[in-house]
């Protein structure tokens, strides 16, 4: 079996990638990110607007529009309501990202099996499985620029297909930056720049200058063409709306320098051996190609500096670090592969033993630690929970015997099923957690004859789940009142007492609804967020 995968790598990535990205994914609640970008791909398709992209109907330029095509594209296909098609192209993308990843370890280290652990890794690191599954911009931007740095390392290494790759680092540059700006060229193209620079050095750059230039010169031509049309075309709103972004930049979410210092733990599964790996007086001389190693971890080590320098800091922003930090682990876990049967310092086995060992445990005990945790809640989902027992436990076992036979290789495959198994069958145990008992959707609100606006900023949520806009009729501190002598009024609950100082004097108003679109949280209880609830109203003209 291990002989098959090491045989197949790209049709394995590509297998346990699907997995983990494309299963079960509908299944999850909207977010507050994913609403905002399937709110301005609805109001792309439905009022063209695909260049001034809006927001229930008001200008939404703080991102770039290419995460947005393709998924206003997919919900032409799929439907403007089928979360699955609105995720597939952020679940495509990640596994773009993964494959090329995985053609760049070849280039960086020629190895199949080192490429093939390196990929998994990468695949299974918790925020590249959130990303990946979720219909944002951040796995779009990363994903084109290790396309683009796939593409420039062998333009910087190879003198052949010199303008081809120039022209293709470019085009997947443009792309990285109509995702989200400089945003990944900030925190993995320089980053990578830096390692290899101290890594490879820029010997042949010299007699290449000019395709470089090429390439920095039409990668940044199409990342800024939509900014630039955006400010010739509206320039008010855009101005406006850049003054905000650069005001949050340096004073929101403000975080120590080393706030971003446990990066690995991000890694999820793999947070002791990324740790381990990062420990470079210890591997160094252990790994098998000393250059790559010490460019990998030159490379996460710059990703982490540059983002530490930035003020704003959110743990999503590790997301890029991840990417070289999976090529640095790889190199860990080959040595253990390669050696752990020979190793007898405790102080080397112990944590192999207890990572594994933890994985391995918590697959034996979830038959009984998950009946017992969702006891009452498992009505329609118990197939779901036996195929995750059965499978989870098997694994548990068959990794607690590989260890005890310390064949890491086949350790390390039963940890990525491991993964593999919870995506496929212990995911849809999550609709166990939707138990507000005041839950209520805005979608029946679609089906009023009443034309319904919103007084106040609603929640990009309740708004999606409209289904179309609603319409602000108080918009820069002015009010406009509908014309209609009846309509609906969506107001956030925040904003009910200004909502009621104006309109109870002159308006007949008819509260219909309480909209609470807290999924796993009732009133009342820790973690019910206000911002998710919104009354909805009738309002008559007196």
């Amino acid at each position: 079996m291990v002989k098959l995968l090491r045989n197949n790598p790209v049709k394995f990535i590509l297998l346990a990638s699907i997995v983990i990205f494309v299963s079960h994914l509908g299944i999850l609640y909207v977010n507050i990110m994913e609403a905002r970008n399937f709110i301005t791909a609805r109001e792309m398709v439905n009022d063209g607007n695909w260049l001034l992209t809006t927001m229930n109907g008001l200008p939404r330029y703080e991102k770039p529009p290419l995460p947005t095509w393709l998924t206003a594209f997919s919900s032409m296909l799929f439907g403007q309501s089928n979360v699955f098609g609105l995720r597939l192209p952020a679940a495509l993308a990640a596994i773009f990202m993964i494959v090329v990843f995985y053609k760049n370890t070849l280039k960086i280290y020629n190895d199949k099996r080192f490429g093939l652990i390196a990929g998994l890794i990468l695949a299974t690191s918790f925020y590249v499985i959130f990303s990946g599954r979720n219909g944002q911009w951040d796995i779009f931007t990363h994903s084109f620029m290790v396309a683009s740095i796939y593409f420039l390392f062998q333009f910087l290494n190879d003198d052949e297909n010199v303008w081809k790759n120039a022209l293709l680092a470019s085009l997947f540059f443009g792309f990285s930056f109509l995702s989200k700006g400089p945003v990944s060229l900030y925190a993995l193209w320089l980053p990578f720049l830096t390692a290899y620079g101290l890594t490879y050095k820029f010997k042949s750059l010299k007699s290449k200058l000019f395709p470089f230039i090429t390439f920095l010169v039409l990668g940044l031509g199409i990342g800024i063409s939509w900014f630039i049309y955006v400010r010739v075309t509206d320039p008010a709103s855009f101005l406006e709306i850049t003054k905000e972004e650069a005001a949050n930049w340096g004073s929101y979410n403000i975080r120590p320098f080393y706030y971003y210092w446990s990066f690995f733990t991000q890694s999820g599964i793999w947070t002791i051996p990324a740790f381990i790996s990062l420990l470079y007086p210890y591997l160094k001389n252990k790994v098998s190609n000393k250059k790559a190693y010490r460019f990998s971890f030159a490379w996460t080590m710059a990703s982490v500096i540059f983002l530490s320098l930035v003020p704003e800091k959110k743990a999503r922003y590790l997301l890029p670090v991840l990417i070289p930090l999976a090529l640095n682990t790889a190199f860990y876990i080959e040595y253990l592969i390669n050696n752990f049967k020979s190793i007898k310092n405790k102080k080397e086995t112990l944590p192999v033993y207890f990572n594994f060992g933890l994985i391995a445990i918590i697959g034996i005990v979830f038959p009984i630690a998950g009946y017992i945790f969702f006891k009452g809640k498992l009505s329609g989902l118990w197939l779901y929970f036996i195929l995750a027992s059965v499978s989870l436990l098997a694994i548990g076992i068959l990794i607690l015997l590989q260890l005890k036979k310390k064949n890491i290789e086949h350790v390390f495959y039963l940890t990525i099923a491991f993964i593999m198994s919870i995506m496929l069958f212990g995911f849809p145990l999550s609709k166990a957690f939707n138990t507000n008992t005041a839950f209520k959707s805005t979608r029946d609100l679609n089906r009023e004859t009443l034309k319904i606006y919103s007084f106040g900023e609603n929640a990009p949520e309740i708004i999606w789940e409209f289904g179309k806009k609603a319409p602000r009729i108080d918009v820069h501190d002015k009010i406009t009142f509908p014309d209609e002598k009846v309509f609906g009024l969506l107001v956030p609950t925040s904003n009910n007492e200004n909502f009621r100082r104006i309109f109870d004097k002159n308006f007949l108003v008819i509260k219909e609804e309480a909209i609470d679109l807290n999924y796993t949280v009732s009133p009342g209880k820790k973690n019910h967020k206000n911002r998710l609830t919104s009354s909805y109203y009738i309002i008559k003209k007196q």
